[in-house]
């Protein structure tokens, strides 16, 4: 009888473990960060950009993301920002100087894997796209504001980091993110296109994470 009564508890906490399993996969499955992130611009440059020497200048932005965990390894995360204004700088004969602003609002969408076995150090990597919206486009006072840049990019985006967790909570955040990013440099009055910059940012960051 105490047999019986053993096998029938355990076939019943048998079927139970299906819905603990899904139950633990769907426990905090948000995540959020916000991150100081220096922006380094590549500048790759063709045609007229590259005679005029234009390049964007490196910056530091603000960085705030959401990630959703579909099991405790693989997640999506939406890295978000507000639009960001970027100095452009030639060389009009007179060396390197400030020809006009943009700016660039820049978010990302990444799917990533996240080691967790490591126990209170949590790498991860991610693969997504990354779509930049190019605002004041025509702002090149120093160039007359003849030319303008495109509306916006689109390009992969690459993603290495980890968490250092300190309780279930709040842990420290270090990332480093590359994105393919560029913008065609054409004229306002009939669009003649005078190259390429090729901005291609590598983006180290640090920040906070809070695990909900």
């Amino acid at each position: 009888m105490r047999i019986k009564s053993l096998v029938a508890a355990m076939a019943a906490v048998t079927s139970l473990a299906p819905i603990a399993a899904q139950a633990q996969a769907q426990e905090n499955p948000w995540m959020v960060r916000v991150r100081a992130v220096d922006v380094l611009f590549q500048n790759g440059q063709s045609s007229t950009v590259q005679d005029l020497d234009v390049k964007a200048q490196n910056r530091w932005i603000p960085e705030f993301d959401v990630s959703y965990f579909f099991t405790k390894n693989i997640a999506a995360e939406l890295v978000l920002t507000w639009p960001q204004q970027v100095n452009i700088y030639g060389n009009l004969g007179a060396g390197q100087q400030n020809i006009g602003k943009v700016t660039a609002l820049p978010p990302s969408l990444l799917a990533q894997y996240h080691f967790t076995d490591l126990g209170a150090f949590k790498p991860y990597v991610g693969l997504g796209v990354n779509y930049t919206i190019f605002g004041n486009r025509q702002n090149f006072p120093a160039l007359g504001n003849a030319v303008q840049v495109d509306n916006s990019s689109v390009g992969v985006v690459g993603q290495v980091g980890m968490d250092y967790m300190f309780d279930k909570n709040w842990g420290l955040n270090l990332d480093v993110k590359y994105a393919t990013m560029s913008t065609n440099v054409t004229t306002v009055q009939g669009g003649t296109n005078l190259g390429k910059l090729t901005l291609n940012p590598w983006m180290p960051a640090v920040g906070v994470t809070y695990k909900f």
